[in-house]
């Protein structure tokens, strides 16, 4: 099968992603029942979200200042909107139409800038509720062809969703998994998602079709349905992208339909033939009034979102010193307030960085208790020479594992710099014992150079600092 990243690929793949995003609300979208994953099957359920007669549904006011905030946030424009119901029969909604925004939602023409510069265009987000969930038991690999039956858990029916419909701007599975990932980093920065694919809080279903290289007209698609993971994400699209451009090579015709990506096997299955919006018969919900946020009330929404991670980003770069690949990780990593108090204590930037990816970032959940002016402290003792590199990671370990103070944890454990003359003394033993060494090291070969550093360091039972020591046998070097 052709392979969709290769050079000289004759196609271009065209995406579009619909991300289904479950909010955080404490209840479900129109009725009282609790919205949490994980409860007993069947257990969060009540005439409304079953549809049983006579039921009717009331708005959840936090659901759509959450829907405000994910549009607000991807620079859409609020609009006043309608429900539709959305007609279909399918086991995992009992009451055989789901209640959507079909041609009035309320978010709008936005975008999402990515990392790398580059710009996808936001059709909609629109509100609706979630659907049951459906386990098909037995055979056929969790479908339910070849099942031996069936099971519906109707807790998840009613949770309220937000679906955020892309332009086709995507051009790579590459993209595609970039887009996911800032997008999932807004949503949780905004409170409205806890972003957890594997809960199914997040959902991807990924419209992918291929062209002739340099062509601007638009293939046939097919979606490929319930993506959870960045990993699938990607593998699935590359998977589909080359099996469409194999039919066209081979003459055959593309044909719109759902499919679905088996992740064991690594291709993309046919699920049922794409339905277009006149098979779902929409209608205006007749039990829900119009929703219309006034000027206030968005107003009040946006000025309780946080900093988004691109201006994180660009803050830590700017304070920092460092690239946006590095501060793009500090933030994904949720350490970006921790470095900046360092920093603004006069810290050293990129020590604090450095200290924050590799040695906080290995213990996340211990970093979240990690007092910021305890790892300032121990910062701040390294940059003016108390402790070693080495000492210095020995106490935030400590930090980390049990608090305190970094200048007591320092001196329980014996740890101060080694003297200057100290320091000159070993450097010169060290050169005076390897003559061979010392002549490959003054004829700039650099590998001999980490051997000197750890001769002094084991001298001087680690209390020596290995900057110091590369800079004195420079300058040892340099004087002949």
């Amino acid at each position: 099968m052709a392979d969709p990243e290769a050079g000289a690929r004759a196609y271009d793949i065209v995406v579009g992603l619909e991300v289904h995003c479950e909010l955080r609300t404490v209840t479900k979208l129109f009725c009282g029942c609790r919205n949490a994953f994980g409860d007993e099957p069947n257990t969060n359920v009540c005439p409304v979200c079953l549809g049983l007669p006579g039921s009717l549904p009331v708005l959840n006011r936090q659901a759509v200042e959450y829907a405000m905030a994910v549009g607000l946030a991807l620079s859409c424009e609020v609009r006043p909107s309608l429900f539709h119901r959305k007609n279909y029969f399918y086991p995992d909604m009992p009451k055989d139409y789901q209640v959507s925004q079909y041609d009035e939602p309320i978010n709008v023409d936005g975008h999402l800038d990515l990392p790398d510069g580059s710009v996808v265009g936001i059709e909609r987000a629109h509100m609706e509720e979630d659907t049951g969930k459906s386990s098909h038991v037995g055979g056929g690999g969790g479908r339910i062809h070849g099942a031996d039956h069936s099971l519906v858990d109707y807790n998840r029916a009613g949770v309220p969703l937000v679906e955020i419909v892309s332009r086709p701007d995507i051009r790579s599975s590459a993209q595609a998994v970039d887009y996911v990932r800032e997008l999932r980093a807004i949503l949780v920065t905004t409170g409205a998602s806890d972003g957890k694919m594997e809960e199914g809080s997040l959902r991807v279903d990924a419209n992918v079709s291929v062209r002739p290289a340099g062509s601007d007209t638009l293939g046939t698609r097919c979606e490929i349905k319930n993506l959870n993971s960045l990993r699938s994400l990607g593998r699935a699209i590359d998977h589909e992208a080359a099996r469409q451009w194999d039919l066209l090579d081979t003459g055959e015709r593309i044909v719109q339909e759902t499919r679905h990506w088996n992740e064991d096997l690594g291709r993309t299955v046919a699920g049922r033939s794409k339905e277009e919006a006149y098979d779902y018969r929409y209608f205006p919900e007749p039990d829900l009034v119009p929703l219309a946020p006034d000027d206030a009330w968005r107003d009040r929404v946006r000025a309780a979102i946080p900093m988004l991670p691109a201006a994180r980003r660009a803050r830590l770069c700017q304070a920092a010193g460092v690239d946006a690949a590095l501060a793009g990780t500090v933030v994904e990593l949720d350490l970006d307030t921790l470095v900046l108090a360092a920093i603004s204590a006069k810290a050293d930037g990129r020590r604090a960085v450095n200290r924050a990816v590799n040695e906080v970032a290995a213990d996340i959940d211990a970093a979240r208790r990690l007092d910021p002016a305890a790892f300032t402290k121990l910062l701040l003792l390294e940059d003016q020479g108390k402790l070693t590199a080495t000492q210095a990671k020995q106490v935030l370990a400590e930090l980390l594992t049990a608090g305190g103070d970094p200048v007591d944890i320092a001196a329980a454990r014996g740890f101060e710099a080694l003297g200057d003359d100290a320091l000159a003394g070993a450097v010169d033993a060290a050169i005076a014992s390897n003559p061979a060494e010392w002549e490959r090291f003054k004829g700039g070969d650099a590998k001999v150079t980490g051997f000197f550093v750890g001769l002094v360091m084991r001298a001087s039972g680690g209390k020596a600092d290995g900057k110091a020591v590369t800079a004195l046998l420079r300058e040892r070097a340099a004087a002949g």
